[in-house]
Formats: C-alpha cells, sequence, structure tokens
C-alpha cells in the first residue's frame, strides 16, 4: 500500500495523472496501416491507441507490429501499406485500467510498459497514464520529501 503522504508527492492529483484521450494521438481500426505509419513517424511515437467508431478501446499499434506485416524473407512490400487496416494487425493484448483504478496497480503495470489506457466500464477510451508522469513525481519526491517531512531513521528512534 501506497502511503498517502508519498502518494500526494507522487502525483499532483489524480485528474492530472491521466492525459485526457482528446490529447492522445490515436489511430481507428479502419485506418490503413499508411495512416498509422505516418502518425508514428511524424509525431515520433513508439505506439499508440487503436478506436474503433465509437471510441472504445480495440488494441495498439506500433512501427514494429507495421513493418513485420509488411516484411518477408527477401523484400519489403511497401505496397500493403495501403491495402491493409490496422485493425487487422494490430496488438489486441494491452494494459489497461479502468477509471476508478488503484495508483499501486498502475506503477506496477509500467514497470513493463511506456503508457497505460485508461477505459470506462464500457471500454470507451478515456486517456493514458505515461511512465514519464510518474517519474516526474519520482523525481518532486526527490526533491522535495526531506524539505517537506522530517525524516528519522528507525534505528535511532528504538535507542
Amino acid at each position: 500500500m501506497i502511503g498517502e503522504k508519498i502518494k500526494r508527492l507522487l502525483i499532483e492529483s489524480e485528474k492530472t495523472l491521466v492525459k485526457p484521450a482528446e490529447q492522445v494521438a490515436v489511430v481507428g481500426v479502419k485506418n490503413r496501416l499508411d495512416h498509422a505509419l505516418l502518425l508514428l513517424t511524424t509525431d515520433k511515437y513508439a505506439v499508440v491507441p487503436v478506436l474503433d467508431d465509437q471510441s472504445r478501446m480495440r488494441g495498439l499499434i506500433s512501427m514494429p507490429t507495421i513493418m513485420q506485416t509488411i516484411m518477408d524473407i527477401q523484400d519489403v512490400h511497401f505496397e500493403k501499406l495501403g491495402e491493409i487496416e490496422v485493425g487487422e494487425v494490430m496488438d489486441r493484448d494491452y494494459p489497461y485500467v479502468l477509471e476508478e483504478f488503484e495508483l499501486e496497480d498502475v506503477l506496477h503495470m509500467l514497470v513493463d510498459y511506456a503508457f497505460i489506457t485508461v477505459v470506462d466500464s464500457d471500454g470507451y477510451f478515456k486517456g493514458i497514464i505515461t511512465r514519464s508522469e510518474i517519474l516526474k513525481g519520482t523525481n518532486r519526491i526527490a526533491h522535495e520529501f526531506e524539505k517537506k517531512y522530517i525524516i528519522k531513521d528507525k534505528e535511532t528512534i528504538a535507542q
């Protein structure tokens, strides 16, 4: 369990922890791979969420997934970029939390993922929680904790 004082320093507020959906680059399941590739390369993203027509979370698409799809052992088939829909090749196994999440769960997940998607109980995409936001909070703890709190070793107190 994360202590309240640490939690307050780690995240300014749970609202600022989640980057809202309207500020997140996404692609649709029916977009072609050329569109996804353009978004990934232009904005320098490693991976982006894939949504359906109703803005429900469906998966993730990444540069390696796209490249694996258009390559074979002898050649890269760039013409396939305009033929294949994102929904056909996206990764359907992705990390997510519901809007009412536990910070501890998010921290465990961010060890393995750069971001966690946030969805409501019906699967509608609400935003992302990024590893960088947690690292900003860690930086805040490193610089502010001893300015706000008196720290004593338990060994010293016990004597």
